[in-house]
């Protein structure tokens, strides 16, 4: 029978669990996307660690002519662009660096699920991909936590066996309210926020306080001196 399968943890807890700032930040997140449980949550934080680990460390390589660096940079670019992280052509390194959670959770099976329409909330649409009622090209999906490839998006719909393939189930969203729908979905699209992220609080409020008192310098015009008669 072979030996078993010890599965390994495949996310990160948070090195200090009581932080304030964190906590709420997670919290919205977990509202925002419909996740179970934060596990879900550092799993796809670990992710995008992993990738921009390997994108500064292949950047590092490269510098130095490595060849196979070259070749894993290629790898790891498709990898990005097949799971629809990054742009199938024109994307960098320093691409794959700008990429954040967010830019995760928006690939998740459940998500693609709500942004379609086929599901009126994201928890909804969980409940419709645990019970088996979605599916991808025709085969049911049951993890909701499932990466969509590109091209996979245009095949999602509901299970053809599931009830609520029938237009007129009670439960399917009208077909008036698609369009309230997708609203709602695109305003969960990650907003790109010029910030600064350090480890301390305090020495974010230093930092801003002489950013501010940099610009207000600059903007300041010297006054021209005035000439004696």
């Amino acid at each position: 029978m072979g030996d078993p399968k010890f599965s390994r943890r495949k996310y990160e807890k948070p090195s200090h669990p009581w932080e304030g700032e964190r906590i709420k930040a997670e919290n919205e997140l977990l509202m925002k996307y419909g996740l179970k449980n934060k596990r879900e949550l550092w799993r796809a934080q670990s992710f995008i660690r992993t990738l921009r680990a390997q994108s500064r460390d292949l950047q590092a390589r490269v510098r130095t002519g490595d060849k196979q660096a070259e070749v894993e940079t290629k790898e790891l670019l498709q990898r990005c662009a097949k799971l629809a992280l990054l742009p199938p052509e024109g994307a960098t390194l320093n691409d794959v660096l700008s990429l954040n959670t967010e830019a995760v959770l928006q690939r998740r099976f459940q998500t693609v699920i709500y942004r379609k329409g086929l599901a009126f909330t994201p928890n909804q649409a969980r409940q419709f991909i645990v019970h088996g009622h979605a599916a991808i090209s025709g085969r049911k999906v049951t993890i909701p936590g499932y990466m969509v490839k590109r091209g996979e998006e245009e095949k999602i719909d509901y299970h053809t066996k599931s009830p609520i393939s029938n237009d007129m189930h009670p439960v399917r969203p009208k077909p008036e309210d698609l369009q309230k729908i997708k609203e709602a979905a695109e305003a969960t699209k990650p907003e790109e926020k010029n910030e600064i992220k350090v480890a301390k609080p305090k020495l974010a409020k230093i930092i801003k306080t002489e950013l501010k008192e940099e610009k207000e310098a600059e903007t300041e015009v010297p006054e021209a001196p005035e000439q004696e008669g």
